[in-house]
């Protein structure tokens, strides 16, 4: 991660302002920037868990969902899933015509959720030292438990169940 580093300003309906921003800098009031998570799944309805280095500036030493990170300058939602995952765990995944599952809206931006199924061994992941101390697979209950005691990112818990929940399919509706 650059101590120079860029993202794109979006307006309030998605769309580019030409503009952009230093990392760390106040979100312009009005303007938008783009982040993303991925969340993977194992065939024991198990997510891939990474827990933050006690260093991170934000959220030290908790654990969080598998990837997250920040759209840089020019990247698209799946550009940005595609380098983060590789950023922070070594793992390739072609992101190319993948769309995210939801997203969420948050003051000063969206946050893209892509929900991915593999089996990785994570033995052979290569963790990024500025950001990733290590990787587990938890079940759903077990990250509820985190998010209780406080081990983990304090998401809502309806989000979770959602990310378990629309693994394997799109839209809002369970057909």
């Amino acid at each position: 991660m650059s101590a120079m580093e860029r993202w794109d300003i979006y307006d309030a309906n998605r769309i580019k302002t030409g503009k952009t921003m230093k990392r760390g800098d106040e979100v312009p009031l009005g303007a938008c920037h783009l982040v993303i998570h991925i969340c993977i799944f194992n065939a024991k309805d198990e997510m891939l868990i990474q827990q933050r280095q006690p260093f991170k500036e934000g959220w030290p030493n908790k654990w969080d969902v598998t990837v997250g990170g920040s759209a840089i300058a020019g990247d698209s939602s799946a550009q940005a899933a595609q380098r983060e995952l590789f950023e922070e765990l070594g793992c390739r995944m072609d992101f190319t015509d993948v769309r995210p599952h939801f997203t969420v809206n948050f003051d000063g931006g969206f946050d893209d959720f892509y929900l991915v199924d593999a089996e990785i061994d994570i033995e052979t992941l290569r963790l990024q030292y500025e950001e990733v101390q290590r990787v587990k697979w938890a079940a759903k209950d077990e990250i509820f438990r985190m998010i209780d005691s406080g081990a983990f990112c304090p998401y809502h818990k309806g989000l979770i169940a959602m990310c378990f929940g629309m693994r394997k399919k799109y839209g809002a509706l369970a057909l």
